[in-house]
Parts: C-alpha cells; structure tokens; sequence
C-alpha cells in the first residue's frame, strides 16, 4: 500500500489496515509465506489465482532480461510479490511502503532472504536518496496516488538507463468510464462504512501516459483475453526510461 492523497498519511494508514481487515485481506505469517497459493475456500480465492498469473508472467520476462538486476517495489504491503521477485538469479530487491504494520510482517515473514529488504516510507521521502534501479514495480498500488504522471516522474528518476516502470494488478480506464468508476468505488466504500477512503482511490486512465514512452504487455481487452476462462482484468503497462 503506498498513498499521496492526504496530508496525514498515519490516519489513511490505519483506515487503510481497518478496511483490509474488514475485506480480508489480513493474512497470518504463513498465508503471507504461501501467497500466492491460498486455501480455495478463502473468499479472495479468484482473486489470487490472477496475482498469481501476473507475477509469474513478470517475473518470467524479468528473468529473461540482464543478470544482476536491482528491483524496487512501491507500496509492496505485506512483501509476497517482493519475495518473488527475489527469486530472479541475481537479483536485488526492494520493497518500501507506509504501512509499517504490514511492512513489519514483510520483513519478518521473509527475514532469511539475502537479496531482500524491506524499507518504511515513500518514493517521495528520501529514503532511498539517489539509488537507483533497474526495474520499479507497482503492483496493485497505483490507485493510490492521485497524480499518476507525477508518481511516474518520481519513479524514473530512480530508473537507471534503459530502466523500466512495470505497472500491473491495477485498473486503468477509458476517459469516458471513469466518472461511472468513482460512483461504483464511492457506493462500495459507502456500503462496508468507510466512505473517507473514497477520497484515497484514484481512477487512472491510460491517457494519461500518453506523453510517457509506454508499452502495453497484457491488454485485458483484446478480444483473444476476453475469451479465456481465467481472464485478467487488468493492463499489465510498461514505461521505459530513456535518460
């Protein structure tokens, strides 16, 4: 979870732990050590059988790119996609978010990983000074932050040369069906009694990437996708950095 939308980020945290706890989406230490296999009876089990799809197609077309690759994740929760990536050879990683209860989990869970750490705090914060990175993820955390080309700027400034921004597990909308996705988010968020998060999720469209050199890997709305039985809602996009 990674958010930008309020000045007070402590009390979006904790709202932000309630209503994962409300959804189910808290898991034990060994859930978070299996994700992302989960028990078929668990309410999110669809759920992550596509997360699991997307991370293993990332993490596959990262393999295939140069060893020794340095990987961050932003807004990485409770880190099961972090410890995935980990598992490229050679590889580097990091995962950073604001919810110190769940990143508190990540770096317990997976403490015995060598190529692994886990860091409190935001892309914005200086945490990270001047390194920089291969690969940046965001996985299910770009609807958090409200300025999408100003969280992308951020983020390939930390992009070494030929760097790339993977953006997967997150909606993207056309422009005219955005306005229908707010009020279909306010009615839910309206409905489990937390109307205040309805102000700290972003409908973002690909349109405004549209001055970013991107590249669409995995199109949910190509007509062989929609077809399949399994079929993945979401974009899986690509931004290269060419500074």
């Amino acid at each position: 979870m990674t958010e930008e939308a309020t000045h007070n980020p402590i009390d979006f945290t904790q709202q932000y732990i309630l209503l994962r706890s409300k959804e189910g989406r808290i898991y034990s230490d060994k859930e978070v050590a299996n994700l992302p296999e989960i028990d078929k009876e668990h309410q999110h089990y669809h759920e992550w059988k596509i997360r699991k799809q997307t991370a293993g197609r990332l993490i596959k077309y990262l393999a295939n790119k140069k060893k020794g690759l340095k990987i961050l994740e932003v807004g990485c929760g409770n880190g099961w996609l972090t410890a995935k990536l980990a598992s490229i050879p050679f590889s580097q990683v990091t995962g950073i978010d604001i919810n110190v209860e769940e990143l508190t989990q990540a770096k317990r869970v997976f403490c015995q990983i060598a190529n692994l750490e886990f860091f409190i705090g935001s892309l914005q914060k200086e945490i990270l000074n001047d390194q920089k990175f291969d690969v940046i993820v965001f996985a299910a955390s770009i609807q958090y932050f409200p300025d999408l080309k100003k969280i992308v700027s951020e983020a390939l400034r930390h992009l070494r040369l030929a760097g790339e921004i993977h953006i997967i597990d997150s909606h993207f909308y056309r422009e005219n069906e955005i306005s229908a996705a707010r009020l279909r988010s306010s009615d839910y968020y309206r409905s489990i009694g937390f109307t205040e998060m309805q102000d700290r999720y972003f409908h973002h469209s690909l349109a405004e990437l549209r001055s970013l050199d991107y590249d669409i890997l995995y199109d949910p709305n190509l007509f062989i996708n929609k077809l399949k039985k399994n079929k993945n809602p979401f974009y899986w996009v690509v931004i290269q950095s060419n500074a």
